[in-house]
């Protein structure tokens, strides 16, 4: 559509696997509800421990031990590490390609990752897959890393610094999430928002396609 101009991606969720999955099998595992993990990173989601540690605002050493208050207090004490340990991730070759594809349509293009620190250990790509990312985060008009700037999705003002550093108008852009509430912001500014499903991201590449108007 010739309103739009740039393509924001999230990355874990999108590019990857997502976390999420590895939680469900765990919470199986270990005879909980489901999504008992994703309900204590929800509540009080701006201040609780793993905002703070996506911020950067904490260590790990201090994550690990708010965390497993937090879970203690929702009736089963998982350790911050142990989490850490869930965010092990894959790449999705599908949305890399489509990614390609949408730069060389010549859209401009940003990314918004919530991560943790990089001493953390945390939301890593298996080995093999690290040059991958490496390449895939240089293609990128700019990068966004929650861990960097102190501040992190669903804020609104991460979504105002990428339309700034792109130097384009909300409205002109599409943003693409494996997270509804991070989607919400998005949509408040006027972005058209895509919600990339668990387990299947095909279904984001063809909204996107339709969207901008370019086979990926």
């Amino acid at each position: 559509m010739a309103d739009l101009r740039a393509v924001i991606f999230d990355f874990g969720g999108v590019f990857t696997t997502s976390p999420v999955e590895n939680f469900a099998v765990f919470e199986r595992a270990n005879g909980l509800r489901a999504r008992f993990l994703g309900e204590v990173i929800k509540k009080n989601h701006h201040a609780n421990a793993f905002a703070r540690f996506e911020r950067g605002e904490i260590d790990l050493d201090a994550f690990d031990r708010d965390f497993a208050a937090e879970t203690k207090e929702a009736g089963f004490e998982v350790r911050g590490r142990t989490l850490v340990s869930l965010l092990e991730v894959t790449l999705r070759p599908e949305m890399a390609r489509a990614f390609e594809r949408v730069k060389a349509a010549g859209f401009k293009t940003g990314c918004i990752t919530n991560n943790m620190p990089a001493n953390s250990g945390a939301g890593a790509v298996s080995g093999p897959h690290q040059k991958e990312v490496a390449r895939l985060f240089s293609l990128f008009d700019h990068v966004i890393e929650s861990s960097k700037a102190g501040v992190r999705k669903p804020e609104p003002r991460i979504y105002e610094m990428m339309c700034d550093a792109l130097g384009v108008a909300p409205a002109e852009c599409v943003f693409i999430d494996d997270l509804g509430v991070n989607l919400k912001p998005a949509a408040a500014m006027g972005m058209r928002t895509i919600k990339a499903p668990f387990g299947d991201v095909r279904p984001a590449i063809m909204q996107l396609s339709a969207l901008i108007g370019v086979p990926l």
